[in-house]
């Protein structure tokens, strides 16, 4: 999970062609001093001097520790490409704007401080100037560390790019070098609200005694917490964004005892991992964690359907203990990958119907917000993705998923009470609903046609049809 896009690709330097070379040489100073530490092209000083990037728009809509349900950037996304399809994206996104994540290094993000004290944010820019363009609110996880601070090479163009390297948490010396880089990034995006720290547990893994070190992340986080509540203390902070494996009971010694059910049972050692987090925690803001309905041997029981009642469970079992607390899900998958991480085994009428179903199971455990991860190819075919791919001028159009995630982020969103509503006793064991008093949600969870009767109402589903109602 959370594999797609590791690389931040290659420097992109990119000129716009000027008539004289004079012009030209002036045009390449100003982009190569973008990229020098802490600058920006629209980069002005706050009192303390720090830099702060662009014009920091008011954030939109739910500005609290619950922001909906959105998507996050991978290493390809639409702030790049031909312009016709950026806009095509933009304009579609500013007509219901969405919350979304970008992390800080990889995915699409280049190394922020290459060298101690020498910052690039040129790419990271430039996705946040993106969030802005389409009205979204933005959200930063903070993850992943520079070499410097994990034992590598420090310098501008030797940084490791590979799958380990980013799997690597920042050595515990270097726990509040990178607590003052989250600062940095907070005072330069002075409109990003919510910071989610770390990303999976990331390098944090005890081999000796074959658990997390939550001791190890817990130590990070509280210093970020801090760090960032030392910039404003309004800034909202989640985490522990652990990944909410679950296990067939009858095989693994780790299966906990007391979460489980048909779907299967929660690893144990995730739980105990999130128990000494909210115990030792300095403080957070919203909970966030992360996870699919299959079990870790990508088995989807009883059903691809019902396995998305884990999340029901789990969302369940995290707001009893976080109280409080607004629950997201930074992550979260319902079809399994293969062994290139790719998802495209099903058709996207039944992808996008347990997709739906999945975003019901989180909302009726009580999740406020989810993040789909958003799959993006540089270009060609791109299953599961919102939109089509922006390399050329007619891409950047509506994709099914996309269909789904807008449409369910406008109709329940955070503080929605949801409803029961009627459903006919034959039509039961074939759909899906969630409900609240001004829409109805229906999935139609087998291949083939039904008739439904549903709130009163009598109608047909195609197979694998997603249906609102209004009522």
């Amino acid at each position: 999970m959370g594999r797609h896009g590791w690389y931040a690709g290659d420097r992109r330097w990119r000129l716009t062609a000027l008539v004289g070379v004079g012009v030209a040489v002036l045009a390449l100073v100003v982009t190569l001093l973008h990229t020098l530490p802490g600058d920006g092209s629209t980069a002005g000083t706050t009192p303390d001097g720090d830099k702060v990037h662009g014009t920091p728009a008011t954030p939109p809509g739910e500005t609290g520790p619950s922001v909906g349900w959105g998507f996050t950037h991978t290493q390809f996304s639409a702030d790049e490409g031909s312009g016709t399809a950026v806009e095509r994206v933009e304009e579609r996104l500013g007509e219901q704007p969405l919350p979304q994540i970008q992390h800080i290094m990889g995915w699409g993000a280049d190394n922020p401080e290459p060298v101690e004290g020498r910052y690039d944010f040129e790419e990271m820019d430039r996705r946040i100037d993106f969030v802005r363009a389409t009205g979204g609110t933005p959200v930063v996880t903070l993850c992943c560390a520079p070499d410097w601070m994990k034992g590598g090479r420090s310098g501008a163009d030797k940084t490791d790019w590979s799958q380990a390297a980013l799997e690597t948490a920042p050595e515990p010396e270097h726990f509040a070098d990178y607590a003052a880089l989250a600062a940095t990034v907070a005072k330069r995006y002075p409109d990003v609200r919510h910071f989610i720290v770390w990303n999976e547990f990331k390098g944090f893994w005890n081999d000796a005694e074959a658990r997390w070190d939550y001791e190890g992340y817990t130590e990070l986080y509280n210093l970020v917490y801090k760090a960032l509540k030392k910039v404003d203390e309004d800034i909202m902070v989640g985490g522990p964004y652990l990944v909410m494996d679950s296990l067939d009971p009858r095989q693994e010694q780790d299966a906990s005892t007391s979460l489980k059910g048909p779907w299967g049972a929660l690893d144990q050692r995730v739980l105990d991992a999130f128990d000494y987090w909210n115990e030792n925690k300095a403080g957070a803001d919203f909970v966030v964690v992360d996870g699919s309905s299959y079990t870790r041997d990508d088995e989807l029981v009883p059903d691809e359907f019902a396995a998305t009642d884990k999340f029901t469970a789990v969302s369940r079992w995290v707001r009893e203990r976080s109280g409080d607390l607004p629950l997201w899900w930074a992550e979260y998958y319902v079809e399994p990958a293969d062994g290139d991480d790719n998802r495209h085994g099903w058709s996207e009428n039944r992808r996008v119907a347990v997709q739906a179903s999945g975003l019901m199971a989180m909302a009726k455990g009580g999740a406020t917000s989810g993040f789909y991860w958003n799959p993006q190819e540089r270009t060609g075919e791109c299953p599961g993705c919102l939109w089509t791919p922006t390399d050329k001028s007619d891409g950047g159009e509506e994709l099914p998923m996309y269909g789904l995630l807008s449409r369910f982020a406008e109709e329940f969103p955070p503080g929605t009470r949801y409803e029961t509503v009627s459903v006919a006793a034959d039509d039961k064991p074939n759909v899906r609903v969630l409900a609240d008093d001004e829409a109805v949600l229906v999935v139609n969870t087998l291949d083939r046609k039904i008739s439904a009767d549903i709130d009163g109402q009598k109608f047909d589903m195609a197979a694998y049809e997603v249906k609102w109602l209004k009522r």
